[in-house]
């Protein structure tokens, strides 16, 4: 049995019909089970999110019986009362020490490119942090970190495309950052084939065939969307002040906050470039290949 966390987000949603297909049994750890969709019926669910993580009878209905934790489930905005520190890095130690004293072989975790505990954003030093707990742990892990992954309908994307209905796109600082997005069905794969080596510890560095600044990015996405733009860069300062002043008036409904445009301004790049994924037997496709599709 292998537990997956994040089965609704933009890996998760790949990843799991492609489990179910081996004919991997799954439990889906989910807040909200009609977002699996068809496959629902498919899978055991156990009704929780990752700030129901300090539940040790909500770990211990989890883990029965599972011989394999794959932890995609993360966020980038605080969900108050609870933290991004919190619901990243102490929700997956929460979950690995359970993992640990209830007999699970394997831990797979997804970090984050370039993570680490002097990063400037609050969401990279809890990935670090996390990932260093389950490199430390006794169990057999396997580590992600990806750069940028994105998919068709994802939020990011989603919104970059509502964005160039704008008479200008907007951008969020220098828009010189640099990534090399990857898909996330791409990411899938590399999951799955991951999966088919038992035992050790492994760490991959998760990059598509391209690096693209933010703005290249921008771009990209509003040609895509038949709506090509130019760019407005919008000072940080500016974006801050109004994104925080937004959220007090919308809360959690706001489209972004100011900690998921933060990490616009840090580059998510590996010297390794695809040689990881191109080693797990994916060929990842460029993101104008995808999104054009």
């Amino acid at each position: 049995m292998l537990l997956l966390t994040g089965a609704t987000g933009a890996v998760g949603s790949q990843l799991l019909p492609m489990l179910l297909e081996s004919g991997q049994p799954v439990r889906c750890l989910v807040r909200e089970p009609r977002r699996l969709g068809d496959l629902r019926v498919s899978v055991q669910i156990t009704l929780g999110d990752l700030a129901e993580l300090s539940d040790p009878y909500l770990l211990r209905q989890a883990l029965r019986g599972v011989d394999t934790v794959v932890h995609l489930a993360a966020t980038i905005r605080d969900q108050p009362p609870r933290r991004i520190e919190e619901l990243n890095g102490l929700a997956t130690v929460r979950l690995l020490r359970a993992a640990e004293n209830l007999g699970v072989e394997r831990f797979v975790f997804f970090s984050a490119l370039n993570a680490s505990r002097t990063q400037r954003t609050r969401f990279f030093r809890a990935k670090a942090l996390a990932e260093q707990a389950v490199s430390s742990s006794p169990l057999d892990s396997i580590v992600f970190a990806p750069s940028i992954v994105y998919d068709h309908s994802d939020p990011w994307i989603t919104l970059l495309r509502r964005f160039s209905f704008l008479p200008v796109m907007p951008v969020s600082g220098s828009g010189q950052a640099r990534y090399q997005p990857i898909w996330a069905r791409d990411v899938a794969h590399t999951v799955v084939n991951a999966l088919k080596d038992r035992g050790g510890t492994d760490r991959y560095e998760l990059a598509g065939p391209e690096t693209l600044s933010y703005d290249e990015i921008s771009d990209l996405v509003s040609w895509a969307s038949g709506r090509p733009r130019p760019l407005l860069h919008i000072p940080l300062p500016l974006v801050r002040s109004g994104l925080i002043a937004l959220r007090k008036v919308f809360g959690e409904a706001v489209f972004a906050t100011w900690e998921e445009a933060e990490l616009m301004e840090v580059g998510m790049v590996t010297a390794r470039g695809a040689a990881d994924v191109r080693r797990l037997g994916v060929e990842p496709k460029r993101m104008e290949e995808v999104l054009s599709s």
